[in-house]
């Protein structure tokens, strides 16, 4: 079966962790089909150093980048919306409790709930599912 994939990137420059020169870097957040993927690269042109970094969780400051970029995306329901359900999938995605997915799912209901892309579309699948 294909995968579908989505795909936030970003170009920034910061200084090279070998030299100290500047640097292009390039940042991305996936969406590979249910899973939410993420790497930085560069390679100093002063000095050939090379670094790619992904895993984990989304670092915050990619996250900032990709966001101030491209913008928030927003995750809208439509009607008829159970509310039971939509916390489920927002508890197991977010790994939030009772109490915060209540105020979560506010936000969604309004449509003021808001993220980056592939954030965002993933939340939608697992609520179309």
């Amino acid at each position: 079966m294909e995968k579908s994939i989505l795909v936030d990137s970003i170009r920034y420059s910061a200084v090279c962790q070998g030299c100290g020169a500047e640097a292009e870097w390039c940042g991305v957040q996936a969406l590979v089909g249910e899973e939410l993927r993420w790497d930085v690269e560069s390679t100093c042109p002063a000095c050939g150093f090379a670094l790619a970094v992904c895993g984990g969780d989304l670092p915050e400051e990619l996250r900032g980048r990709l966001l101030s970029e491209h913008g928030r995306a927003r995750l809208q329901v439509a009607p008829p919306t159970r509310n039971a359900a939509i916390m489920r999938v927002l508890r197991a995605e977010l790994g939030i409790g009772l109490d915060g997915v209540r105020a979560v799912l506010e936000q969604v209901l309004a449509g003021q709930y808001s993220g980056t892309m592939p954030e965002m579309e993933l939340l939608a699948r697992k609520l179309r599912a």
